[in-house]
């Protein structure tokens, strides 16, 4: 009887078409939108019943895994050369579109430690090296790698043209993406850390920390684009859509990314 079942199963199964097991569209996207997309993901599954497979991390790696032929069907990178690289390979089905401009800031656990002004909003960095220098502990900076997360040739950037990059070398802890950053930098030995602005205004963090913002001045701006990976299905397309539509616009914006004139990027 069970040998009849599971035959029975097997069957029934090999009438799938296998077109079925590949629907949901996996979406490669930048750490810094962990809360903007996924909310955004939900609102298009309301709207229109199709799911989606959200994969987080950094846009350097996905941008490698791409190359390599990596399943996925949508890209949103934090840094847009990244994508227009990928367009190059012929790996994108066109250059695709701006979509938001991103905000580098200072995290820290609330109550801590005085937050750093807005005039000054690398204060914690040097407050946390004086500490180190004085044998007071090894209070630690987090940021994202700057080998291939946007967010950390940013941080990078910002430290170095206030004169603290090499002074902060023993006390730097690097995150795989910029949300490891911003876990690394709201643990307990840490002092802070330079992460995307879009994590540190979602309320799971906000709660719990405080921030301020740098000076888009103090780095390159954070252009983010996204483009879909040529094979792309219809649900990916339509997402991809529905990104450049007033809804998703809106909720990008609550995050706090800068939206891009339309057909005008930043």
């Amino acid at each position: 009887m069970l040998s009849f079942l599971r035959l029975t199963l097997l069957a029934w199964l090999a009438l799938i078409p296998p077109v079925a097991l590949a629907e949901v569209p996996t979406v490669a996207a930048a750490s810094d939108l962990q809360f903007a997309l996924t909310e955004a993901a939900e609102r298009f599954q309301d709207e229109t019943g199709h799911e989606l497979r959200l994969n987080f991390g950094s846009s350097g790696n996905f941008r490698r895994q791409i190359g390599q032929g990596a399943p996925f069907e949508l890209y949103l990178s934090a840094d847009e050369a990244y994508v227009l690289a990928l367009h190059e390979e012929g790996r994108t089905v066109d250059e695709g579109v701006v979509y938001a401009v991103g905000r580098l800031a200072w995290l820290q656990s609330a109550g801590r430690e005085e937050l750093p002004r807005d005039e000054d909003p690398l204060a914690g960095v040097r407050e946390a090296i004086d500490a180190h220098r004085a044998g007071e502990g090894r209070p630690r900076i987090a940021l994202a790698n700057p080998e291939h997360a946007p967010y950390g040739v940013a941080a990078r950037q910002a430290l170095d043209q206030a004169g603290l990059w090499e002074s902060s070398v023993p006390l730097r802890i690097f995150g795989e993406n910029v949300s490891q950053a911003a876990r690394f930098a709201l643990a307990d030995e840490a002092r802070g850390g330079l992460v995307a602005w879009s994590l540190a205004l979602a309320p799971t963090l906000a709660e719990r920390s405080e921030h301020v913002l740098i000076p888009e001045a103090w780095h390159a701006p954070l252009v983010q684009r996204m483009a879909l990976i040529e094979g792309a299905g219809e649900t990916a397309r339509a997402f991809y859509a529905w990104l450049q539509q007033p809804v998703a616009r809106e909720i990008l914006a609550a995050y706090g990314f800068r939206l891009p004139d339309e057909g005008n990027p930043p």
